[in-house]
């Protein structure tokens, strides 16, 4: 049974963000060799995870307060991120690690405007609503829109190679006076269709990853931006929330933001002589 006021979706990867404290200081009382040993364990074990079609592993140097590093794990099935997890608590190096919080999520492409497509071109069919054949055929409508060019190149997209990375939680409002969930399908799409119009002006400038978590965890989507630029999100952020779909009905939890790096510069993170560098042969740009 299908309710024609709920948008659907395309889900792909699932998500898992940790952030974690580092105990620099304790890190530098362990003698040289011994810390070295224990990078080599970490980027072994992390390279296994990384290097496979199955799953992808991101690694940020965050700032302020709130973490010291972000690690982000994609993976093709909920026990992969489970796996994930596990490899790294069993790490020598986790011994440095206390978990400030996390965030578990699966990538999902928003279908306002197909879903809607969808129904009218069935009501023009005069197909019953969530009779066999009705279903029949919206299930084979979603499934192109799982194959069209547009979608089906971001669905499987690995974790965007881009310097800088801004993740942060958010819901729609579903109070009393305001409630996104009680507009009308009509109503909600139109405000996505304008609020997706100011995405796409940053094309190029900025690749966003949108999760789902309704269910998985306290807020209903992530929100994960990449850029060559900070500044860019501020920019972006600060003109979404004059859209209507933000200004309104949008609640947004703590933001994180901070410098993506490669695997093969973890020892110069936890060194913490200089910012560890993104070595990507091209960056790329969504």
């Amino acid at each position: 049974m299908r309710d024609p006021s709920v948008p659907e979706s395309l889900d792909s990867w699932w998500i898992l963000h940790r952030m974690f404290a580092v105990d620099r200081l304790a890190w530098d009382l362990v003698p040289h060799d011994e810390r070295a040993e224990m990078v080599r364990e970490a980027t072994n074990a992390l390279k296994a995870l990384k290097e496979t079609d199955d799953s992808d592993v991101g690694f940020a140097q965050m700032l302020g307060h709130k973490s010291d590093l972000m690690l982000t794990h994609y993976s093709k099935n909920f026990e992969g991120l489970a796996l994930a997890q596990t490899i790294v608590d069993k790490l020598r190096i986790s011994e440095f690690f206390t978990p400030m919080t996390s965030y578990v999520s699966i990538l999902e492409l928003g279908l306002y405007d197909a879903t809607g497509k969808i129904h009218a071109a069935l009501a023009e069919r005069n197909l019953k609503i969530n009779t066999q054949e009705w279903i029949q055929a919206f299930d084979e409508m979603l499934e192109a829109q799982q194959h069209a060019p547009h979608n089906a190149g971001r669905l499987w997209a690995r974790i965007p190679q881009r310097r800088f990375v801004c993740f942060y939680p958010m819901d729609k409002k579903r109070g009393e006076e305001v409630n996104w969930y009680m507009l009308p399908f009509e109503d909600r799409a139109r405000l996505m269709l304008d609020h997706g119009k100011i995405g796409r002006t940053y094309t190029g400038q900025v690749t966003q990853v949108i999760s789902g978590s309704i269910g998985f965890d306290d807020f209903e989507w992530g929100v994960d931006l990449y850029a060559d630029d900070p500044l860019v999100f501020k920019k972006l952020i600060y003109e979404m929330r004059f859209d209507e779909a933000s200004a309104k009905y949008g609640h947004f939890g703590d933001f994180y933001s901070g410098v993506q790096f490669s695997l093969d510069q973890l020892g110069t993170y936890f060194d913490g002589d200089a910012v560890p560098a993104l070595n990507v042969k091209e960056t790329a740009k969504v």
